[in-house]
């Protein structure tokens, strides 16, 4: 997913719109996750950037997006641009006497 997001759109809701665009990456991210994993890789890792234009946008963690999108509404930004791109993610075997967090 590669697209930029307007935040003032006339005749509609900016708060409503806001929701609107921040559900819509929720749903993208959730598909992509539901695909077919190919052989030899244990889950599905995402490329993010983020930025109010694709000339600015930087690279980002997936769950920073919506903070991200909240901390630019509120400096009074107009639109932002979103770059997901799913990619194979694989584990790092735990090392020796390293135990699971309960």
């Amino acid at each position: 997913m590669k697209k930029t997001f307007p935040l003032a759109v006339e005749g509609k809701n900016p708060e409503r719109l806001l929701e609107a665009t921040k559900h819509e990456i929720r749903k993208y991210i959730k598909r992509e996750r539901r695909r077919t994993l190919p052989q030899g890789v244990d889950f599905w890792d995402f490329d993010c950037r983020f930025g109010a234009t694709p000339d600015t946008a930087q690279s980002a963690h997936a769950a920073e997006l919506t903070p991200l999108i909240d901390t630019l509404v509120k400096e009074g930004g107009t639109q932002f641009y979103v770059e997901i791109l799913a990619k194979h993610g694989h584990r790092k075997p735990r090392e020796q006497g390293e135990t699971a967090a309960d």
